[in-house]
């Protein structure tokens, strides 16, 4: 059975996607389409920030694609010595906040120690930092993307716990979107399940996706990675057959196999 995984491949030296060998070992044959491409903003701003953990009382990452902003501003040599030399030092007095593996392995990654990466949701991560972190105290920076959704500095800031956003990247469709979906049902047909990992992925994707489909769409099992993911794909009329328990292969890859077998569950 094909699944489609309307997602970005990982990074090429780190092996085969996860997402794939994990549906793999579900006998589930996964293709990958990337969906969006991303363009960072304000990389000056971010690491003079950076430069003064002083004024801060902790980070705060929702998004992998925050780290890679931090991870070009340390690829120059100035800036990659000043963090190695004292302000990672400095960051890991204090928390990193991190929603789901991927973006703690990236945050390992800059050499800082994750905290919260089991909440594997915003709404889920913000009672985390809430429990932990005192009203009024100093701010968290929160380096993120235009199209962030606003539940987790809703929370924090009903809670009276200040938190410093940065837009650090601006999400737009790939370019090459539409022509490898065409491609993908010409050749494949049609999926037994498309899995989305993102709103924006809901945006730009479903609409082709309904039009490739036809009158065959409600054979499809649409899975989603998280409750934001599901909550736009029904938000636009689809209904939603599976939810990742957190946002890893393996929970999803569980996910889909049920959703395609129930009778064997």
């Amino acid at each position: 059975m094909k699944v489609l995984l309307l997602k970005d491949p990982k990074d090429k030296d780190s092996g085969p996607d996860p997402y794939i060998k994990e549906l793999g070992s579900y006998s589930l044959e996964a293709t990958l389409i990337p969906v969006l491409s991303f363009e960072f903003t304000s990389l000056d701003s971010l690491f003079e920030k950076l430069s003064h953990p002083e004024c801060y009382g902790g980070l705060v990452f929702t998004s992998p694609r925050a780290l890679e902003a931090i991870k070009i501003c340390l690829k120059e040599k100035s800036k990659k010595e000043a963090w190695s030399k004292s302000l990672k030092q400095m960051w890991n007095i204090k928390p990193t906040y991190v929603v789901g593996k991927a973006t703690a392995s990236l945050v390992e990654e800059i050499g800082l120690i994750p905290q919260g990466e089991k909440a594997g949701n915003a709404e889920k991560l913000a009672e985390y930092i809430c429990s932990r972190e005192k009203p009024n105290s100093s701010a968290l920076l929160f380096p993120c993307g235009a199209l962030k959704r606003e539940v987790l500095p809703t929370v924090l800031r009903e809670k009276g716990i200040p938190l410093e956003s940065l837009t650090v990247y601006q999400t737009t469709q790939h370019p090459d979107l539409q022509e490898s979906l065409s491609s993908y049902f010409s050749q494949q047909g049609i999926p037994a399940s498309v899995a989305f990992f993102s709103p924006s992925g809901v945006k730009f994707c479903l609409q082709h996706i309904q039009k490739l489909s036809g009158d065959l769409i409600n054979q499809v099992k649409f899975a989603a990675i998280g409750p934001s993911t599901a909550e736009a794909l029904q938000g636009a009329g689809i209904a939603v057959s599976c939810t990742a328990g957190s946002p890893t292969p393996q929970d999803l890859a569980a996910a889909i196999y049920t959703a395609l077998h129930p009778h064997n569950c």
